[in-house]
């Protein structure tokens, strides 16, 4: 089913095929690609596991966190991949321990922004996932440089 963004900003579907559909208008494509855009987010975000350590690897969520006990007597959350709903959601931790970070991102990324530390895609975008490798590997060196790794 074609989803779409109503006037009012709601993404509609079914009715809104049958009312187009009816008036004889082409309906809007559907680019989501999410075992794409959840592929190629893990990918950015297994790139650091080796000094992090995994808690979940599965086919909707990756979770990496700190080894050492660097929060209230546990692990540090570092960064996850989830595959939601309507998106499939990249949270990167050290953006909320460090906000100067987010002025390294550019305007194209920070559309995908949801709230402090959080980035929402619907399909691959091998531009934005470099930069958030790069984004990704200064959350790391912030996180090593405060010894919570």
């Amino acid at each position: 089913m074609a989803k779409t963004k109503s006037s009012t900003g709601k993404v509609t579907g079914a009715k809104v095929k049958t009312v187009a559909a009816s008036r004889g208008e082409s309906l809007p494509m559907d680019d989501t690609d999410f075992e794409g855009a959840f592929s190629g987010l893990k990918n950015v975000m297994s790139t650091f596991a080796a000094e992090l350590k995994v808690t979940a690897d599965e086919p909707r969520k990756y979770y990496l966190v700190t080894k050492s006990k660097s929060w209230q007597g546990g692990p540090m959350f570092f960064g996850a991949v989830m595959s939601g709903k309507a998106y499939v959601s990249y949270h990167l931790m050290p953006l909320y321990c460090r906000p100067e970070l987010a002025k390294e991102i550019s305007p194209a990324l920070k559309k995908r922004m949801q709230g402090k530390s959080c980035f929402n895609f619907r399909s691959p975008d091998q531009a934005l996932f470099a930069e958030l490798a790069n984004l990704t590997g200064d959350g790391l060196e912030f996180y090593r440089a405060k010894n919570w790794l």
